[in-house]
């Protein structure tokens, strides 16, 4: 039930240390591991008191206990505390991937012998936020594009009162409240055939789904039929009436994950592998490898700024076509198909535009583009080819998330941190993490990558976030045919990154973008974990200028220049040459920088 070991399983049931059970304890406990679940003292009690007698009865035949310690034993009655399971609610993908690491580096006895206390970096009310969202962002892409399914089972007249007690039975214990999703029984409905509105039975409450409250099933909800079991969302209670007002909900296919990275510390204060860890254990945001998309471009151009680019180096957006060694033509497009002639480097990641991102890692090169991903933490395998620069190599969301930690971090690579310390039963420290960081890039670089995706969510494709009200930087990442949407972004607090996508690759919808499936994701948790906090900006490091340019052309301005942004360089790099025309292109450099 969600604990690992007798120390954990005592403190789980009875509230105690082990060393403190008495025999009839010991017994109940020994009876769980082989069907923990099955025998569960808190679900199956009369189960769980079957194992217990048996142990007892074994304990007796080996001559571990006499007749009268096991009748007073069997007679004892249990205070079987009703502690929360904070595994399977709360942290389950979390503890799951520290549970396998202990597991590996310290092996099984010590893991579930061992009496180990382990503190890890987890933030529950983040963890909790986290979960939330994920939930509320693939119900909303699920009623989007999934249209309704159908009702979970059909009761025949005779079914509904045992089904109607047995969920009671759990409500007694978890009661109904506002913005809880179960499952209830149709009872009555106005209109069959063309349903209206409709009165579904949770135990003994009773609750109404109007027409409004269920539009989003379009007519597949006119197929409902009274005995029919439904899924349905408290939306609060109907005003002067014993009735609840309810909507009608279903379990999403689509999978998410979420991960957050503490800026400075590496401490990763939250973590969702997946929708619902009692279906799937598989953990998205670590153990998966899926293309990142447009989300991999920072990367790219953080390569750049180090080979000499500056957010004002212009790019020639226009059609290209390369042809492999097979002779195989490829054609990239910009997402719309259309070509934007040239554009500064700002404005080519802010909008996402694939072809000035192609030519960039043309010219700075493939295998140098890789080796800089590995400085940043990306160790997956990656494509030695153009495709690299639209995400084409699978990497996990913890790599794509500690990579931009690096521009948070201003040039500082800092390991994700799970686990704070592990503590033996005697209280000895067996490990501490210290967290460790290596500069890997300049300040400077990572400060104009910061820059550049803030313009990403001020201008850009990740416009939605700008609802966050601070300073926050990042990145959309939408893969062809819509399989993946990504949102990797931060704060000065905060780095985190959100995918939403299925399992066996398949579309996620028409325009199921980074943007409108995975940005209200991070856009949701962000502003409940920075709530109540200071809003501070992104550290300016040393070596970096400001100076006013051309918005077209990307050099100094003149006199009857029509637009002018105030752009920021790193020292020495600021152009020198000036507009002559909106159109011109002055110096050396800027022509064959802009003809790539």
């Amino acid at each position: 039930y969600g604990a690992y070991g007798v120390e954990a399983a005592s403190e789980n049931y009875f509230g105690k240390s082990a060393k403190n059970l008495n025999i009839a304890e010991c017994a109940m406990l020994a009876g769980l591991p082989k069907a923990p679940g099955r025998d569960s003292p808190f679900n199956h009690p009369e189960k769980a008191k079957e194992r217990q007698k048996y142990v007892l009865k074994r304990m007796l035949e080996k001559g571990y206990i006499t007749d009268t310690q096991m009748a007073e034993a069997v007679n004892t009655a249990l205070d079987i505390k009703p502690r929360q399971n904070w595994f399977i609610q709360k942290t389950p993908f979390y503890t799951e991937h520290v549970r396998r690491y202990i597991e590996k580096k310290y092996g099984k006895k010590k893991l579930y012998e061992g009496g180990l206390k382990i503190y890890t970096a987890v933030n529950i009310e983040m963890q909790k936020a986290a979960q939330t969202e994920i939930d509320k962002g693939l119900r909303k892409l699920d009623k989007r594009q999934g249209g309704y399914r159908g009702p979970v089972k059909h009761l025949a007249s005779e079914e509904i009162e045992a089904f109607s007690k047995k969920l009671q039975e759990t409500l007694d214990k978890n009661p109904l409240k506002e913005g809880k999703i179960l499952e209830g029984v149709v009872t009555e409905m106005q209109h069959p055939g063309k349903v209206k509105k409709l009165t579904v039975r949770m135990g003994d409450a009773r609750g109404i789904i109007t027409s409004a409250n269920m539009r989003w099933a379009g007519k597949a909800k006119h197929a409902i039929r009274v005995g029919d079991v439904i899924q349905v969302k408290i939306k609060g209670k109907i005003k002067n009436r014993a009735l609840w007002k309810l909507a009608l909900e279903q379990t999403p296919k689509v999978q998410g994950a979420l991960l957050c990275i503490e800026v400075g510390t590496g401490y990763v204060k939250a973590m969702v592998g997946g929708r619902d860890f009692r279906e799937s254990q598989f953990n998205r945001a670590v153990q998966s490898r899926r293309q990142p998309g447009s989300a991999f471009k920072p990367i790219v151009y953080a390569a750049a700024i180090d080979k000499g680019y500056t957010p004002a180096t212009r790019i020639i957006d226009t059609a290209i076509v390369y042809r492999d060694k097979s002779g195989k033509i490829w054609k990239p497009q910009n997402y719309g198909r259309r070509f934007y002639g040239p554009t500064l480097l700002r404005k080519a990641i802010a909008n996402s535009r694939n072809l000035a991102s192609i030519k960039i890692l043309e010219n700075i090169g493939i295998n140098y583009t890789v080796n800089y991903a590995k400085k940043l933490g990306i160790m997956s395998a990656l494509h030695g080819d153009l495709s690299l620069a639209l995400g084409s190599s699978g990497v996990s969301l913890l790599e794509l998330v500690t990579a931009y930690s690096v521009f948070a971090n201003l040039g500082e690579l800092t390991e994700p941190v799970f686990i704070r310390r592990v503590v033996d039963r005697d209280g000895n420290e067996i490990q501490e993490i210290n967290f460790e960081s290596e500069e890997v890039i300049e300040k400077s670089t990572a400060y104009i990558m910061t820059s550049l995706l803030e313009s990403v969510v001020r201008h850009g494709t990740g416009k939605r976030v700008r609802a966050l009200k601070r300073p926050a930087a990042g990145k959309t990442g939408t893969t062809n045919k819509t399989h993946d949407a990504w949102f990797i972004g931060y704060t000065p607090e905060y780095v985190t990154g959100t995918w939403v996508g299925f399992d066996e690759e398949r579309s996620l919808g028409r325009k199921e973008t980074g943007s409108k499936a995975a940005s209200p994701i991070w856009l949701g948790f962000m502003q409940k974990v920075l709530q109540g906090k200071p809003i501070t900006p992104f550290k300016v490091p040393k070596g970096i200028v400001f100076r006013k340019i051309d918005a077209e052309t990307g050099l100094l301005p003149v006199q009857d220049t029509k637009k002018t942004i105030l752009e920021c360089f790193r020292r020495g790099t600021v152009p020198t040459q000036y507009t002559k025309r909106s159109d011109s292109i002055s110096d050396t450099e800027q022509f064959f920088k802009s003809d790539m």
